[in-house]
């Protein structure tokens, strides 16, 4: 296992996310995760391949008037441990245990990138009882369909950058559009993550393909993807559509692979039209796809 760590200003992040860490062991594996209470249907959030828990509270604390968010740190991410395995079997079987040992009944799952292909396994295996799933920029790389757009390398240059020390700056010469906000804090948090689950993961982009699971991934069923993201393509867009005519597709303008981090007014405002929806579905036909045009 490679070193990884969390600084105390990094630490000293919690205290301004309006949340309660939860742990939860999902076999030998200890998972932590950001509930921010409430009495309202949950919704479990899953992050991005480098984003631990705490990089998604902005999109968080924007719901708690519709759900009740609890954002997963993904194993080896944020402060939950390592694991021996980190294809999406065992990404699965986290959520699974996240939301049984909190006891989440019927919750809504919200994934982006990674954690949108963990959030269509978790629908899939139907192993915990869902009100619907939201898909959030899927990667739609695999077998015969060409690499991720992000290499591995650079990833692990940005790692190698956050284990020796970055900052805000740094940061934003690869994500110059992000809030400053944002960019702190993926600044503090990122050596939290471990480079084998960054290696493996970025292997499993590439050897695992999106599309085994996305057609049987059952209604209600929403993806949100960017105009411009490099890894859901029009003709990818095109594809999910009509592998999956049940489920809903909204494009968002003004958004590349990290929807709510390049858009977040128009992002934020389609999920929460679309977990509306969710939480109170339409009594005639489904209207789907509605967002081909936009949302």
């Amino acid at each position: 296992m490679t070193r990884r760590s969390v600084p105390q200003s990094a630490l000293a992040d919690l205290a301004d996310v309006p949340a309660t860490s939860r742990w939860v062991r999902s076999g030998d594996v200890r998972l932590h995760a950001l509930d921010y209470g409430g009495d309202l249907p949950a919704l479990v959030v899953l992050p991005g391949i480098t984003s631990p828990a705490i990089t998604m509270d902005f999109v968080a604390r924007e719901l708690t008037d519709l759900v009740r968010p609890v954002v997963l740190d993904v194993r080896g991410r944020g402060l939950s441990d390592e694991g021996d395995g980190y294809g999406l079997a065992e990404y699965a079987e986290d959520t699974e245990a996240l939301i049984t040992r909190l006891g989440l009944d019927r919750p809504l799952l919200l994934g982006h990138s990674m954690g949108a292909r963990i959030a269509a396994a978790v629908a899939v295996r139907a192993k915990v009882p869902l009100r619907g799933t939201v898909l959030a920029d899927p990667p739609m790389s695999g077998p015969d369909r060409g690499p991720y757009p992000t290499t591995r390398e650079v990833f692990l240059r940005q790692l190698a950058e956050a284990r020796r020390g970055t900052d805000a700056d740094e940061v934003a010469v690869s994500w110059p559009t992000w809030p400053r906000r944002e960019q702190e804090l993926r600044a503090r948090w990122l050596s939290s993550c471990a480079e084998e689950a960054i290696v493996a993961t970025h292997h499993g982009f590439e050897h695992e393909d999106f599309f085994d699971w996305w057609p049987k991934v059952p209604g209600p069923a929403h993806l949100l993807y960017g105009a411009d993201s490099p890894v859901v393509t029009s003709d990818g867009a095109r594809e999910a559509a009509e592998s999956n005519p049940a489920a809903a597709l909204h494009r968002i303008p003004g958004a590349g692979h990290m929807i709510f981090w390049d858009a977040p007014a128009t992002a934020t405002a389609t999920l929460r039209t679309v977990l509306t929806a969710l939480l109170s579905p339409p009594t005639g036909p489904h209207q789907r796809d509605q967002a081909r045009g936009g949302s």
